[in-house]
């Protein structure tokens, strides 16, 4: 997976805060947590680019998520989860996401997730609103497949 973030540009990130008990009895941040870390990314990437209020009119879930673990994180290393859509679709898209360390850039984990915008009374697939649409392009530009 790291090839393919190799030529993204991640215009958003967001610092990670690290908490004990995230660490396993290995002395590194359980996997489990980075999904943690990832869905926080989302919510604050979302609230930055799109819309603050945007959980509140669009519902997107989770339609696939695969992770490649480079390197382990030890507790209290500085973490950003960096983030950047690279495709959108009529009803889904696209996002790939990093856990980098703050201090020596190297990075951690990479994470590509596909999403998808369900309509919430019929729990079906829906087409993206175009604000949302209009918002990510006008953010990632280039990043955009």
């Amino acid at each position: 997976m790291e090839e393919q973030t190799k030529n993204i540009i991640f215009h958003h990130q967001t610092p990670a805060q690290l908490r004990f008990s995230d660490v396993d009895r290995f002395g590194h941040v359980n996997n489990s947590v980075y999904f943690s870390l990832f869905d926080m990314s989302k919510e604050k990437y979302f609230m930055d680019v799109v819309d603050g209020d945007m959980f509140h009119k669009v519902n997107i879930v989770v339609a696939n998520i695969n992770a490649s673990f480079l390197a382990p994180i030890y507790f209290p290393d500085e973490i950003v989860i960096q983030m950047a859509v690279t495709h959108l679709g009529n009803k889904s898209f696209t996002l790939k996401q990093r856990a980098v360390n703050n201090r020596t850039h190297e990075v951690k984990c990479e994470c590509s997730t596909v999403m998808v915008c369900v309509n919430p009374d019929t729990k079906e697939s829906m087409p993206l609103p175009d604000y949302f649409k209009q918002r990510v392009r006008a953010f990632e530009g280039d990043n955009l497949l």
